[in-house]
């Protein structure tokens, strides 16, 4: 039987490269009751594009898809929904809603995950929600000739609620203890509960899900503002690749935590950078609205489009947003590529800037 203890750190985690990612969410969650408290009417769009970024994002990494207006819609409950993959994002939408509203009351118990786990599928005729797996499951993956392949073999179905049991009681134990920081407390349990496999389907949601919850429980609550979940899938590869260097070896107790708990620090340090521009922009009182999308056109080399404009300054206004980049045409100081939905905008780079 896998064991599960988190009162001794493995050494390879007290490393110079995680400690100062560490120490550098460490410095961003120092400012972060600044931020929160600078434009609570800002922040309060911010999160409400968050969450439909998280439950978008989050359902697309397992191969679940509806349409942006779609997803709009079900995650602000103004449409039911028609299908089983809406169905899915209904119910990520609703345990998203509780681990926000309430996470502080939220104890990351065996009970509890069970509960969450429920209410994913509620909205799913399948009877499986909030029960452990019944049969022995696999991780599987296609290798280059099409064939497929066992990738890892979790914990059977016999195993499963025992350990599920030991991973919680041990996790909230070490974490009571306050020895060792939830920044690397947190990537272990998900680890192990992802190597556990707990569920039939849903085991990638519910890891998601969980990490949230067990960030927000120890003051880290950038994800509710910072889609994390959006990361994670932007760095999908990266992800599969850690997950499996971290597995191996794990049944047996001889698995290297360390690449999945860096990869977990970079993308909660990268939601904490994107949260403090996006809120730094937004007080810079000597700027304009249209000054503001200048500026982000300024800071990136990459396209953007109406959308992603709208995401980063939800406190502009749709028309201002058009107004602006029609402006901005006009003057040569960027440039239009695509049509229809793929239209985005580019700074032009031929063009030197106005202030040099």
């Amino acid at each position: 039987m896998r064991e599960f203890d988190y009162t001794a750190v493995p050494n390879e985690l007290m490393n110079h490269e995680l400690m100062n990612l560490v120490s550098a969410i460490h410095e961003y969650k120092g400012k972060q009751e600044l931020f929160i408290e600078a434009k609570p009417d800002v922040l309060e769009a911010m999160l409400e594009i968050a969450i439909i970024q998280s439950t978008g994002a989050s359902n697309r990494i397992e191969g679940i898809y509806t349409s942006d207006d779609r997803l709009d819609a079900l995650v602000k409950f103004k449409a039911e929904p028609r299908n089983r993959s809406e169905r899915e994002i209904a119910g990520y939408r609703e345990v998203l809603s509780t681990i926000h509203e309430s996470y502080d009351y939220v104890v990351p118990r065996t009970n509890v995950i069970l509960h969450l786990h429920r209410d994913l599928y509620q909205f799913s005729p399948v009877s499986s929600g909030g029960k452990f797996k019944n049969s022995d499951n696999i991780i599987s993956e296609i290798d280059s000739s099409g064939r497929s392949k066992v990738r890892f073999q979790p914990l059977s179905a016999f195993e499963t609620p025992e350990a599920v049991n030991r991973l919680t009681s041990t996790f909230i134990e070490a974490i009571n203890a306050e020895k060792y920081d939830p920044l690397l407390l947190i990537p272990m349990f998900i680890l192990d509960f992802l190597c556990i496999h707990p569920f039939n389907d849903g085991n990638g949601r519910m890891s998601r899900l969980l990490t949230l919850l067990l960030l927000y429980r120890s003051g880290y609550v950038v994800g509710k503002y910072i889609s994390i979940e959006m990361i994670v899938e932007k760095t999908k590869e990266t992800y599969y690749e850690v997950l499996l260097e971290s597995s191996s070896g794990w049944y047996e107790g001889g698995n290297d935590y360390s690449p999945f708990v860096k990869y977990c620090l970079e993308v909660i340090l990268s939601a904490y950078k994107e949260f403090s521009s996006r809120v730094e922009l937004m007080q810079n009182r000597s700027l304009s609205k249209p000054e503001r999308i200048r500026v982000l056109f300024d800071n990136t080399l990459q396209k953007l489009s109406k959308r992603m404009i709208l995401e980063k300054c939800p406190d502009i206004s749709t028309s201002t947003v058009e107004i602006t980049l029609a402006s901005l045409l006009r003057e040569g100081y960027i440039l239009k590529t695509g049509a229809g939905k793929n239209t985005a905008y580019i700074r032009n780079m031929e063009q030197p800037d106005k202030d040099k």
